[in-house]
Formats: C-alpha cells, sequence, structure tokens
C-alpha cells in the first residue's frame, strides 16, 4: 500500500480512510474535505488489497463530481490500476444515480423489458411526449396544465410508485393516474424511458430478479455514495437493495447542509442508514480547513436552533479573524449602492472579483444588485440561473409590452401569441408567416385579418393597448408614462401591471403553484414578474424620459452589458441554493428580513424553517475570510414600498461576532406616512444624503422600527399618525397581522 495515501489526513480523516469492511457514516461538515476523505478511501481499499476496482461502487450527484473523483484517482493510484476517464475504469463504477442505472439496464435489457437500443427522454422531451398523449386522449390542458401532469408523473416514480399503487381519492386525481397509465405505455411502445424511469426500472429489476440482484451483491462489495444527505426515497431503497447484508456502504454527508426537500430529498435517510445499518461508527469530520473561526462560530450557533441533528461543530485552527459586518440599510436601493462600495474597496484593496459572491434567498432580488452593478460598471455574472431581463417570464411581459408599443414588431408576436397556451398551433403560425409573406405586411396585420383565436390574440392586444391608456393618473401624479388618446398620461408601473394581470401571465404562474412540484418555480417567476414593476418604479424616479419605449430601450441594454465571460475577472451572483459546494474569499448574504430569509413560505410548511437555518448556515459557510450580512428597513415590492423586521437568523447571531456598520444613510429616518414621496426618498440614497426627513407626528415611534407587544409579540411599525392623547400607530406583527394602536394605550416596547 502507498503510504503517502494518508499522509496529510486529520486524525477523523484518518479514522474514516482505514475502517474496516463495515457500514459507516460519515458527518462531513463545509470544508472538512470530505472529497479527499472519499476518494482515499477508494485509493486505500485498492492499494491495501482490501477490494479489486471491479468491486467498488462509487455515487456521486453530478457527471462534474464523479469526472473529479476519477482525476484524482487516476493521481492517487499506481500505474498498474490508473483509470482512464471516459473510457474504461478497469471495472469500477463511478457516476450518478441515473448514468449507474443506464448502464445496468443497458447490461440487463431483456430482464427489464427495454428495447437494447432504448433511449432516454430529456425533461423537454418528456413534456412533448405527454402533450401529444394528452391530445391524443382529450385531456383538458386547462384543467390538467402539462407541467403539472410531467411533475405529478416524476414525483410518483421518485416515490417508487406506479400508477396503479398512486392513490385517487377523487376524480381529478383518478384522470390524472390515467394519463400516467396511458403515458407508461406509450414510452413502452416507443422504447423510450424518463429520467425517473431510469431509477424506477432499475430498481424493479434487482427487486424482482433474485439472480441480477445477487450478482450485483456479490460484486460490489463496497458502495460509496456522496452528498449522501442530497437522496430520496427511491435513491435509498435502490442503495439497500445493492448493499444487501454483507457489503459496506460508506455514506459522506452533512445533515446541516441538507437544502433540497423541494426535488425530494430526505435527510431522514441520514438516521434511517444507522438503523438499517447497525451504522457503529458515525465520524465527524469538524476541522474547517476554509474559513476563519468566527464565521465558523456563527455558523455553529446559528445551526444549533436545529431539531434532530446528528450533531457535530466546526473549528478551525487558523485564527479567528474579522467580525462578520452587518449593515442596515433604509432600503433596498441603499443596500445596493452599499453593497457596491464596499466591493471596489475591495477590489482596490487586491481582492479579485472572481473571488466576491453575492447571494440572496429568491432570484427576483438579483435586479436592485444588477441594476446597482451595472451603472457602476462593475462586470458579473449570474451563476447557476439568467440575468434578471433574460428570464423566461420577463422576456414573455417585455415581449407583450413591445408588441403593444410597436405592433410590427414579429419576434415579440412570435413569442406570445401561444403563449399563455391558447390553442394556436404550429400550422396556424406558419400559415400567418405566410400570409404576411404573400401580401408583404407585418405578422400583426396579417393576424387581423385572421379569425378564431389568432384574432382573439389580436384583439387582447388591442384591448391591453387601449386600457393602458386610459388608466386613471396616479394619485401622486408621479411618473408620464405612454400618452393616453385624451392627451392624458400615464404611469409606466400601472402599465405594467396592468399587462400582467390581463395578459394572463401572472394566472399561468399562479395555476402552475398548483403543482407542488412545480410550485417553487412558479413563485420564483411571479416574484420576478412584481419585480419587474419595481425595476419600471425606479426607471420613473431616475429617467426624465419615462415612457414605456424609454424603458423597453433600458431593459435591453441591461440585458446585454456588462455580460462577463467564462474567463474573465468577475462578481458572482447567486442564489444560497445555487452556492452550496463554492467557497469566496467574500461573501454578501443580502436581503435578511422575515419572509424573504427566512422565506415566507418555510411558515407553511412542516420542517420549514428548519431548512431555511440550513440553507443560511451554506450561506455563512461559503465565505473564507470576510462576511458580511444586510438588510433593508424598506423594499420595493409590486411597485409599493413595504417594510419588514430583521431576519430572525440574524439574531440567533451571538452579538460578540458582529460588527454593525454605520449606514451613510441613517438607519432612523423618518416618514410622515407609508405613502411618502419615493421620489426624493430615492434621490436621498442615490446621493448618499444623512438629512433626516420630516419629524413624525409622535417622535418617540418611526416607520420601520421594530417593536414589541406584550400580547402581540414583534412587529415593525408601518404608519404614524396624530399627536398627543389621538396618537397612534400602525404595527404589522409577525404572528397577528396589522393593527392600529393607541400610544396612549399600546404600550409598546422598541425592539
Amino acid at each position: 500500500m502507498n503510504s503517502s495515501l494518508l499522509s496529510g489526513l486529520n486524525p477523523e480523516q484518518r479514522q474514516a480512510v482505514t475502517l474496516p469492511h463495515q457500514s459507516a457514516l460519515i458527518l462531513a461538515g463545509a470544508g472538512s474535505g470530505k472529497t479527499r476523505v472519499l476518494t482515499t478511501r477508494i485509493a486505500y481499499l485498492i492499494s491495501s488489497g482490501a477490494v479489486s476496482p471491479h468491486g467498488i461502487l462509487a455515487v456521486t450527484f453530478t457527471n462534474k463530481a464523479a469526472k473529479e473523483m476519477v482525476t484524482r484517482l487516476s493521481a492517487m493510484l499506481p500505474p498498474s490500476t490508473t483509470l482512464r476517464t471516459g473510457t474504461n475504469t478497469r471495472g469500477m463504477w463511478i457516476g450518478t444515480f441515473h448514468g449507474l442505472c443506464n448502464r445496468m439496464l443497458r447490461a440487463h435489457f431483456r430482464e427489464a423489458n427495454l428495447p437494447q437500443a432504448f433511449q432516454i427522454l430529456d425533461s423537454g422531451d418528456q413534456l412533448s411526449a405527454i402533450k401529444r398523449l394528452m391530445k391524443a386522449m382529450n385531456v383538458d390542458d386547462e384543467k390538467y396544465p402539462p407541467r403539472e401532469m410531467q411533475s405529478f408523473i416524476s414525483s410518483s416514480k421518485e416515490q417508487g410508485l406506479r400508477a396503479n399503487e398512486v392513490e385517487a381519492y377523487d376524480p381529478y386525481t383518478r384522470r390524472k393516474v390515467e394519463v400516467f397509465t396511458e403515458y407508461d405505455a406509450q414510452c413502452q411502445r416507443e422504447g423510450v424511458v424518463d429520467f425517473s424511469e431510469l431509477l424506477l426500472r432499475c430498481y424493479e429489476l434487482l427487486s424482482r430478479n433474485a439472480a441480477i440482484r445477487e450478482h450485483y451483491q456479490e460484486r460490489f462489495r463496497h458502495i460509496l455514495v456522496d452528498e449522501f444527505q442530497d437522496t430520496n426515497k427511491l435513491q435509498y431503497q435502490w442503495l439497500k437493495l445493492l448493499a444487501g447484508k454483507n457489503n459496506s456502504l460508506f455514506a459522506v454527508g452533512d445533515d446541516d447542509q441538507s437544502i433540497y426537500a423541494f426535488r425530494g430529498a430526505n435527510v431522514g435517510n441520514m438516521q434511517e442508514l444507522t438503523r438499517d445499518f447497525h451504522v457503529q461508527n458515525v465520524i465527524k469530520l469538524e476541522q474547517n480547513y476554509r474559513s476563519h473561526g468566527n464565521i465558523l462560530d456563527a455558523a455553529n450557533a446559528l445551526i444549533s436552533n436545529n431539531r434532530n441533528r446528528l450533531g457535530k461543530n466546526l473549528w478551525t485552527s487558523e485564527s479567528g479573524g474579522e467580525q462578520l459586518r452587518v449593515y442596515e440599510a433604509a432600503t433596498d436601493v441603499d443596500e445596493a449602492a452599499f453593497i457596491v462600495d464596499e466591493i471596489k474597496q475591495l477590489h482596490s484593496e487586491g481582492v479579485n472579483l472572481r473571488e466576491i459572491a453575492l447571494l440572496y434567498r429568491s432570484n427576483a432580488q438579483s435586479r436592485v444588485l444588477e441594476h446597482a452593478l451595472v451603472s457602476a460598471g462593475l462586470s458579473y455574472r449570474v451563476y447557476g440561473g439568467l440575468r434578471f431581463f433574460e428570464r423566461q417570464e420577463i422576456k414573455h411581459a417585455l415581449a407583450y409590452l413591445r408588441l403593444m408599443e410597436n405592433t410590427d414588431d414579429d419576434n415579440a408576436l412570435l413569442r406570445i401569441i401561444n403563449f399563455p397556451t391558447r390553442g394556436i398551433g404550429a400550422r396556424s403560425i406558419e400559415q400567418l408567416q405566410e400570409a404576411a409573406k404573400h401580401n408583404n405586411t407585418t405578422l400583426f396585420d396579417a393576424a387581423a385579418r385572421a379569425g378564431g383565436k389568432v384574432s382573439a390574440f389580436v384583439a387582447l392586444i388591442e384591448s391591453l393597448r387601449s386600457a393602458t391608456r386610459e388608466l386613471p393618473l396616479h394619485p401622486q401624479g408621479v411618473g408620464r408614462g405612454v400618452p393616453g388618446a385624451s392627451g392624458s398620461t400615464l404611469p409606466l408601473p400601472e402599465i405594467i401591471d396592468h399587462v400582467l394581470e390581463h395578459s394572463g401571465l401572472v394566472a399561468h404562474y399562479e395555476s402552475e403553484k398548483a403543482s407542488s412540484a412545480k410550485r417553487r418555480e412558479a413563485e420564483e417567476r411571479l416574484e420576478n414578474l412584481n419585480e419587474l414593476v419595481n425595476a419600471a418604479t425606479l426607471f420613473v424616479h431616475e429617467n426624465e424620459d419615462d415612457s414605456l419605449t424609454s424603458f423597453l430601450t433600458h431593459a435591453s441594454l441591461e440585458a446585454g452589458e456588462h455580460q462577463a465571460g467564462d474567463q474573465d475577472d468577475a462578481l458572482h451572483l447567486m442564489t444560497v441554493h445555487s452556492a452550496k459546494g463554492l467557497e469566496f474569499h467574500t461573501v454578501f448574504i443580502t436581503g435578511l428580513e422575515e419572509g424573504l430569509f427566512p422565506h415566507q413560505n418555510s411558515q407553511r410548511e412542516d420542517g420549514g424553517l428548519d431548512e431555511e437555518r440550513r440553507l443560511m448556515y451554506v450561506a455563512i459557510t461559503r465565505a473564507r475570510r470576510r462576511l458580511y450580512l444586510s438588510f433593508a428597513q424598506s423594499r420595493m415590492l409590486h411597485g409599493q414600498v413595504s417594510y419588514g423586521m430583521v431576519s430572525s437568523f440574524l439574531r440567533e447571531l451571538p452579538e460578540e461576532l458582529l460588527h454593525w456598520i454605520t449606514p451613510r444613510v441613517t438607519a432612523h429616518k423618518v416618514f410622515q406616512s407609508s405613502s411618502f414621496d419615493t421620489n426624493s426618498h430615492v434621490a436621498a440614497f442615490a446621493s448618499g444624503s444623512s438629512e433626516k426627513a420630516p419629524p413624525s407626528p409622535n417622535a418617540l415611534w418611526r416607520i420601520g422600527q421594530r417593536v414589541f407587544h406584550q400580547k402581540f409579540g414583534e412587529g415593525v411599525i408601518t404608519g404614524v399618525e396624530g399627536s398627543g392623547a389621538d396618537a397612534r400607530v400602525q404595527v404589522n406583527f409577525k404572528r397577528a397581522g396589522s393593527k392600529w394602536l393607541a400610544l396612549e394605550y399600546a404600550k409598546l416596547i422598541a425592539a
């Protein structure tokens, strides 16, 4: 055995690598070297003669991780056992669940009742197949949206259920089960499988065919699994079948980083593993090689509030480092401006932009940050997602606005003529294009001469154009917008709001929320559409020409500017979910407000707050040297200013670890009412002014201030009016909702 394999390992890592033939759970904290332990364990087993490469099965969650594992093993193992990436792995199976199941089904296609050359449907192909089937079955796609049907089928399979095993208590579900049944039959006839089918078909193959099951149980004496906390129910059942009674299951994971419940991940699999395999060795890798001590202490303090943890405490041999920097902004605009200033300072001190990450809980939050970065000329890329103005739902909304503004825009028409679905098929669109070409007109002109559903679309666009020119003026007269037929002017945010509602876009994504599997995606799309209204509101305040044409030009420019290439030195913007597995010199965690992070949805889901806390734990542990935590007293929501309270997660961090930064705009600004002049408000932020706004009717209290009431609990003041004995405040309580309270009797306490 190559003794250099074990050199440099800490005692816990060495213990994990050199375990005898037995099942084990390696509880690997963030930055504790789990990938090194996993690959070294494989190399150790082979080098020591405990098993041949033929007897190893290693499961990862991404192809990238599998390739990295093969590359590391190539460097660790002697030449006689070296793996050759992508060709011959000399008997070793390393790959994702789907990749390994595909390999097994190819070898046993007859026993699995599949053609030898079966094809795999990706998500798009699967959706097309479902749409085709539903049309043949005369299934109403308004009542049963195809994407919802796709989610129903896939989630059922991931629970290990065939159509005849799904419980259908009502006619609606029974109809979905009928489609599920016919879909399976259609796939079987056509010799295709979807991703969920790969794992389910492979599980059924092993469970029903004793000879094949025993063959693989005899072969794979050592099964190793990475990111075990992300396994779902069926994946764990598949592993149990392969492991049998005599093989070792070496699982590496971290229950504190289980953040994919919305994808079906079951953090409870970790505790089930310890029971099912009688695990005697739960080895905790707690030494962190990434972050300074204060960052780890904050992460430990936060996650200690979660229930049912397996338990571990990260530590480092390095110094405590800097305190976590906390910034309380007056608004989301001020928050973004502060972040830009700090980035410029860091960059001037020699920190590369690529070493800085801006994290947010929801994609919609990126819009304000992107606008500030573009304005400052800072290069950035959105990791694991699209820039705001490039997102599907935003491009749909802009296409409606573009076509309203200019009916000659054929690209805009083609994008939305059948979105949301209104029964205009590909043949109808082809005929429209042929008519436009023959008559040398635009598609819209051709559509105006057409009948049926196409003419209904034309009527929709015309009604949107008409209605947005007849909307009442904004109460404060903010925004000049598009000139109306009578010469009046209309506010841009209200135009966009009206189009979102009456085009059917909002209703479309609201219907997708009904699907549990698609709910999270649909909610994000709706949040982005709301953020488009906010973008218009800010645009009105920043530009003299705030017409719809000008805004559309602005959107096009922001979509195309400062798009950093892969090799460029650029900032990383991403959701916290996308940040898992990454690390940076400096991390900004933004939007730390109740309802935002933790997300408001966590209150309605069992275990939701615990998962949100795990998500915050992941965010904190991405930082190596410097960590910023920021929140805003007020944030634009659907074009209106809303007030929130600081995240409970921030309050769970020990005060001695935090350094509160004095805001450039005082955090104690007071406004006369919740409908203050937003124009001057934003202008003050842009100029960095710390000048106080007019005093409130009662100097003791201010809008945006957090308070505590003995009966109603924590809340935030959203309105103040009156004076003396007649003074009262409006408070939005976290648990009790919004209430007006007379100050003479309220007995409020400043939080």
